[in-house]
């Protein structure tokens, strides 16, 4: 993943940390887990991309010892 794509993951993160704490603040619960679920976002395309790597060099490896 380039730069580009690791600065929207950031910026996807601080705008699911703002409304989580606004649902905080306001007592709204529905926007205090749509908040939590926008964090977990970058989170999961994150360690879809290292399995993706891990792959990767799996293949790389049984492709030079085959």
């Amino acid at each position: 993943m380039g730069i580009d794509g690791k600065a929207k993951l950031t910026v996807i993160h601080h705008i699911g940390a703002a409304t989580e704490g606004t649902g905080t603040v306001t007592g709204n619960e529905d926007l205090k887990r749509d908040g939590h679920h926008e964090q977990a976002r970058p989170k999961l395309s994150e360690a879809r991309d290292r399995v993706k790597d891990a792959a990767d060099i799996g293949a790389i490896r049984d492709a030079a010892e085959g």
